[in-house]
C-alpha cells in the first residue's frame, strides 16, 4: 500500500463532511414527483465491496466517449449548460443539498437533457468508486469556503481530497475549480502549489480573472461582488511526466 492510499483511508475514518445543511424549503408537489419518479432513473448506484468500481457504461447504459465530473452542483445551471453544449460527453452531478438536486433535475426534464446521471450526495462516494484515469474534466465551482479556521478541513480542496482527484482524472484533463471568496482563493492557490501532477494553465492575472466563454454564469456568479470571481483552470500532469 502506497503512502497515498494509507493516508486517504485514515483520512476517511471518520468520514469528514464538506457541506452543511440537506435540505431548506418544502418542494411543491411537481418537485417532490420529480425527486420520487424521475430520480431514480438517472441516480447513480454506488456499488457495494471494497473493491468494487463504478462503470461509466454501465452508469449510462452505453459506451462514454468522455467522462465530466461536477462537484456540488448547487441549482444545476452549469452542468445542465454543459450537457447541452457538449452532447456526446457524459457527464456526472453530485449534490448533497435536496433542493439543488430538484433544481437540476426540472432543468434536465424541461430541456430533455439525456447525458446527465445524478448523486444526491456526497461526491467523494462516487470518486472513492471511480477507475483510475477515467474523467476527462472535473468541476468545483463556488464550493462552501468554510472561512473560519476551524473549519479549514472541511475545504474541499485539500491534499487528500487532490491525491484522489489526480487518480481518476486522466493525463490532460482539466480541473475547474471557481470562487469568489478571497480566503477561499488564497487556500486554493497554496493547496495546489503543493502539487506536482497539477499544472496552473493560467499565464497571467486575466485568465484568472476572466470567465472563459465555455464557463457559463451562474446564480452564485451574479450574487458575487464585481471583480471578485476567479476562475481556475488546472491540468492533470501526464503521469509519464510527474517529477518526483
Amino acid at each position: 500500500m502506497s503512502d497515498t492510499d494509507k493516508n486517504t483511508k485514515d483520512f476517511r475514518l471518520p468520514e469528514q463532511r464538506f457541506f452543511g445543511r440537506r435540505k431548506g424549503q418544502s418542494f411543491s408537489n411537481r418537485q417532490q414527483s420529480l425527486m420520487d419518479d424521475f430520480l431514480p432513473t438517472i441516480s447513480v448506484e454506488i456499488p457495494e465491496g471494497e473493491n468494487a468500481t463504478l462503470d461509466a457504461a454501465t452508469v449510462f447504459g452505453k459506451p462514454v466517449e468522455a467522462l465530466w465530473l461536477e462537484i456540488g452542483f448547487g441549482k444545476g445551471e452549469h452542468l445542465a449548460w454543459q450537457a447541452q453544449a457538449h452532447p456526446d460527453v457524459s457527464l456526472i452531478g453530485c449534490e448533497p443539498y435536496l433542493n439543488g438536486v430538484v433544481g437540476l433535475l426540472t432543468h434536465i426534464e424541461e430541456n430533455d437533457i439525456q447525458n446527465i446521471r445524478v448523486y444526491g450526495d456526497d461526491a467523494r462516494h462516487v470518486i472513492w468508486k471511480l477507475p483510475d484515469a477515467s474523467v476527462d474534466r472535473l468541476f468545483l465551482l463556488h464550493p462552501d469556503p468554510w472561512p473560519k479556521t476551524r473549519h479549514a478541513r472541511r475545504r474541499f480542496v485539500n491534499q487528500m481530497n487532490l491525491n484522489d482527484l489526480a487518480r481518476i482524472m486522466k493525463d490532460g484533463a482539466e480541473f475547474r475549480v471557481g470562487t469568489d471568496h478571497p480566503i477561499y482563493r488564497e487556500w486554493t492557490m497554496l493547496q495546489m502549489a503543493e502539487r506536482n501532477d497539477f499544472e496552473w494553465l493560467a499565464e497571467g492575472p486575466e485568465d484568472w480573472l476572466t470567465r472563459p466563454d465555455d464557463w457559463p454564469e451562474t446564480r452564485y456568479e451574479v450574487k458575487a461582488l464585481e471583480g471578485r470571481a476567479t476562475y481556475f483552470r488546472f491540468r492533470r500532469v501526464p503521469r509519464a511526466d510527474v517529477k518526483a
